[in-house]
């Protein structure tokens, strides 16, 4: 009987996988050796592989270019970075390597923008694509960034009111776009997206509010699916929809000329994920293709707004197993050194998953156990994984330490968990490490943040440390 963690993970997936192999019974993720990590900084520890970002964005580039070629599409692609998935420094200038433009979404990102070009890493040919509710600070942020020269940022039109706000600031002519409001999948509580402009009114605003407003050039539709890109029924007529949109308003706004099909590509969370990135990409550019051609207007030029497939592959986490509950006959509950809610919380906030591997100890036998968090939370806890809706790890041995790692956690994470600030029962955050590789190829590793110290915590709380 093969009883051995190994033999689980033969038995139930293609294994070993471009990012994560076996080297001497430990697991190394991307020829990164995750024990000598260990051994160096200790666990729990998080950490960002900063060249996937890299890797992954020039995926995407090269389906896109393929697709575009196959297809003789005549407009161009524009990948930009949805900057909410992650806002840290490391992250936007490894994806500014590569010839990118970026999405904002709050007041704040506009900063983040004047940071960046204060450095280099943006010039006023980049795309700045501004989503979201827009209110006073935001629009001011805005208008500034426009007015002091940024020809390539595009307000995108959430509301009806965000036009005269703009107008009233901004000196000169300027780009914008328009949000569609899509319409959901029958499963969510609501019909219609709170975001953007229902679809029959797309065409009315343009006319009553823009059309004749010479100060205003109006050059993308902006559209985006939440349930992200799939091969579904529900998506590819939600993008035709969005077409016959586009196409309407093509024909009366000589000046539109881009679409913004958003993000929603999915990342890798188990060993048996499997999507055809490349076929989707090429039926997308084919059917707008097909359908402005046979409405004979000008193919548009494509936009994305990739965050989690940018960084989210990037990212990891590793803990300790401290100790095994035997709760009943049948639930044993392994204890991590850390918490779930704190480190991951999409884990219980919207039951994600990651891709969960143990670190070492892969040639002991296995056992199904539920894992548990730090926390008095009866939330702080993870009890699925891919084979069997169950986690099955090393068997838990008091004198033979066992870690485990979660991967491609890297995008939303530490903004939701509330990065640096106060964390649930006082649990602390995690040491912080980055990992890169040098013009040789070889690995460098360098601390980003320690662990949070009570000081820190206390501090926030409003008491002095002594």
């Amino acid at each position: 009987m093969n009883t051995k963690y190994i033999d689980l993970i033969d038995q139930s997936f293609y294994f070993p996988q471009e990012d994560f192999k076996l080297e001497e019974n430990q697991l190394e993720f991307h020829d990164i050796n995750l024990m000598e990590l260990v051994e160096q900084y200790g666990a729990p520890l998080k950490f960002s592989y900063l060249p996937k970002i890299s890797q992954n964005i020039n995926r995407a580039k090269g389906w896109f270019a393929d697709a575009i070629a196959k297809h003789n599409y005549k407009g161009t692609y524009n990948y930009c970075y949805c900057t909410k998935s992650s806002h840290f420094k490391h992250v936007l200038d490894e994806a500014l390597k590569n010839d990118i433009h970026i999405e904002t979404s709050s007041a704040f990102d506009i900063n983040i923008v004047n940071k960046l070009k204060e450095n280099g890493k943006i010039k006023n040919d980049t795309y700045v694509i501004c989503n979201g509710f827009k209110r006073d600070q935001y629009i001011d942020n805005i208008t500034n960034l426009i007015n002091g020269g940024h020809e390539n940022c595009i307000p995108i039109i959430d509301n009806y009111e965000e036009i005269n706000l703009l107008t009233e600031n901004i000196k000169g002519d300027f780009k914008i776009g328009i949000r569609i409001a899509s319409e959901e999948e029958p499963k969510f509580e609501f019909y219609t997206s709170r975001l953007g402009i229902g679809y029959k009114n797309i065409v009315p605003f343009y006319e009553d509010q823009i059309k004749n407003n010479d100060q205003i050039d109006l050059k993308m539709l902006h559209f985006f699916i939440n349930t992200g890109i799939r091969d579904n029924a529900y998506y590819w007529n939600e993008l035709n929809k969005c077409l016959k949109v586009y196409i309407r308003l093509k024909k009366l706004c000589p000046t539109l000329d881009s679409l913004n099909i958003g993000g929603g590509f999915p990342i890798k969370n188990s060993l048996a994920f499997d999507y055809d990135y490349a076929y989707m990409v090429d039926e997308i550019i084919n059917q707008i293709k097909i359908t402005c051609d046979e409405a004979e207007v000008p193919v548009p030029n494509i936009f994305t707004e990739f965050g989690s497939f940018t960084v989210g592959e990037s990212g990891g986490a590793i803990y300790e197993v401290l100790y095994q509950k035997q709760q009943n006959d049948r639930e044993k509950w392994n204890m991590i050194n850390s918490s779930f809610i704190t480190t991951l919380p999409d884990t219980w906030a919207i039951s994600k998953r990651f891709i969960m591997l143990p670190i070492n100890r892969w040639d002991d036998e296995y056992e199904r156990v539920l894992l548990g968090g730090l926390t008095c939370d009866s939330d702080d806890y993870y009890n699925s994984e891919q084979h069997s809706n169950a986690i099955y790890l090393p068997r838990y041995k008091k004198d033979k330490p066992l870690y485990i790692g979660f991967f491609n956690t890297g995008a939303y994470q530490e903004t939701i968990g509330g990065y640096g600030g106060l964390q649930h029962c006082l649990i602390p955050q995690p040491k912080h490490i980055l990992i890169d590789r040098d013009e040789n190829g070889n690995l460098t590793t360098q601390i980003f943040n320690e662990q949070q110290k009570a000081e820190q915590l206390l501090k926030i709380l409003g008491y002095e440390y002594n």
